[in-house]
């Protein structure tokens, strides 16, 4: 049996995309000297925690009726997935050619914004 797409399935994802967050910052802070890979390390986790809270943001409008919103969680796990993880993966020695594809990761972040403040001001009034 397949997994569904659900919310709850949303949630896991991004509580564990955040505790990883917290772990690559960490890592970051204590166990990496040099300069770039802990600005890799760094700039990784940030957008990594940004999009992990933005996922519980797309559940909350989901919940409000907003459509789209699972896109849109995938989109922000996604670009997290290519964004953050192939900075994580030249900080810890990947070639740097893999930064080539950082920027798609970017994109899908633009890509999620762009869906879920589109439907944010299409959800019907609720007063």
């Amino acid at each position: 049996m397949a997994t569904r797409w659900t919310p709850g399935v949303w949630a896991g994802l991004a509580a564990i995309s955040g505790l990883l967050s917290v772990a690559f910052g960490a890592f970051a802070a204590h166990g990496i000297q040099a300069w770039k890979a802990v600005e890799w390390l760094h700039t990784g986790s940030q957008y990594q925690m940004t999009h992990a809270l933005a996922v519980f943001a797309a559940l909350a409008l989901h919940r409000a009726g907003a459509k789209g919103m699972g896109l849109v969680a995938a989109l922000f796990l996604g670009g997290t997935v290519v964004f953050s993880g192939s900075l994580y993966a030249m900080a810890l020695g990947a070639p740097r050619i893999l930064g080539a594809i950082t920027p798609l990761g970017g994109l899908a972040f633009l890509a999620g914004w762009a869906l879920m403040a589109w439907r944010a001001f299409t959800l019907p009034d609720q007063a």
